[in-house]
């Protein structure tokens, strides 16, 4: 393992562990509407949240890049306040991941809180909790495993991100050559032995993320 290999490593962990934050903070609140609302209007908004399951993440990021870009609404934005343009950076990198991940956290969270059902709620009214007692004593408690599984399942998949950070982050060393990125690099100069090193980590990680999953869901049932 070279430098570059372990720099490419540090800045894919802080990456998928920021993303995996972000989207907790940002999905549970989303999935707990989506899972509470019937409407046309929610409907909309979860098609949306689920677009990058079947969206080529090369077609996202592009657009991604225009929105970021000089020429972009999302661009001028930043260039305004003084930030500079996003893209090829890693906050826009952080931007385009917690975008690309949203619906591996807002899923299982949507499916923990319709599996609760109204009976706690109901219960917790009757003692006179206040909605937000009542989410944070009974509603978390009861979906710990979907918010176990949405953040191993954003860690995991923000890890193995490579259209979207390619387009958004593209391949600077310390910056945004996340680990996706730098095995790309090795295959393409024929450097085989490193890229192996790289590919089966990953393989490994992702096996050992899929069991684990397995095993917490089987010992639920049980």
């Amino acid at each position: 393992m070279t430098a570059d290999d372990w720099a490419a490593i540090w800045l894919t962990a802080k990456l998928a562990t920021l993303t995996t934050v972000l989207l907790l903070g940002l999905g549970t609140p989303l999935a707990w509407w989506l899972a509470r609302t019937d409407s046309l209007w929610s409907r909309c908004v979860g098609a949306l949240v689920t677009m990058p399951l079947v969206l080529p993440p090369t077609v996202l990021g592009f657009y991604l890049l225009l929105l970021m870009g000089s020429q972009g609404p999302v661009g001028q934005f930043t260039t305004w306040l003084g930030l500079g343009l996003l893209p090829f950076t890693f906050t826009g990198l952080l931007i385009a991941s917690v975008i690309y991940s949203l619906p591996f956290t807002v899923q299982p969270l949507q499916q923990a809180f319709r599996a609760i059902g109204a009976r706690p709620l109901e219960v917790a009214a009757t003692l006179r909790a206040s909605p937000y007692d009542t989410f944070f004593s009974v509603v978390l408690p009861l979906a710990r495993p979907g918010l176990i599984t949405a953040a191993v399942m954003s860690f995991a998949h923000t890890v193995g991100e490579f259209g979207v950070v390619l387009m958004i982050g593209g391949n600077i060393p310390g910056q945004t050559r996340v680990i996706s990125v730098l095995l790309y690099d090795r295959v393409e100069a024929l450097e085989y032995t490193q890229a192996h090193y790289l590919a089966a980590g990953m393989l490994v990680f992702s096996f050992v993320v899929l069991l684990g999953l397995h095993l917490l869901n089987r010992e639920r049932r049980v």
